[in-house]
């Protein structure tokens, strides 16, 4: 089975209508490691797709959060990115050239308390800072 088939598969499985542009952009999604905003995954498609419209895109990403494809990612208050990877998770956020790292964690490391009674519906860990590639070219360029 290709790629595009069994991405195309994991869409119908998920009551999805496989079409084209849908496809493309959950198989971008799906390979990118980027986190990529919405404009991003129109920028990377257009050239390939010429009648490819923003819209198709958002709508097309509302339908794979809502299907549990895909996940929303508000690090930034106005940055709305999506991820694929719906698995526990958490992120990191460079504050110098704004890439979106993933890394592990452990439900039975994350220790929460204070919040007796409540009943939590989503968990997200964003950390910021500055990434080891950011810190050595700063370092590089201090005389």
């Amino acid at each position: 089975m290709s790629g595009r088939e069994r991405w195309a598969l994991v869409l119908q499985q998920h009551q999805i209508k496989p079409s084209y542009p849908r496809l493309r952009i959950y198989t971008y999604l799906v390979m990118s490691r980027t986190h990529p905003t919405a404009d991003e995954i129109y920028m990377a498609l257009i050239h390939d797709m010429p009648t490819l419209s923003k819209m198709t895109v958002y709508n097309t990403l509302k339908i794979l959060v809502e299907k549990g494809l895909a996940r929303l990612i508000s690090i930034e208050e106005h940055e709305a990115r999506y991820d694929a990877n719906i698995s526990l998770h958490g992120h990191f956020k460079c504050t110098v050239c704004d890439r979106v790292y993933d890394f592990p964690i452990s439900e039975h490391n994350v220790q929460v308390q204070g919040l007796d009674g409540f009943q939590i519906t989503e968990r997200d860990l964003f950390l910021r800072g500055i990434c080891p590639e950011c810190t050595q070219s700063s370092t590089a360029a201090t005389p």
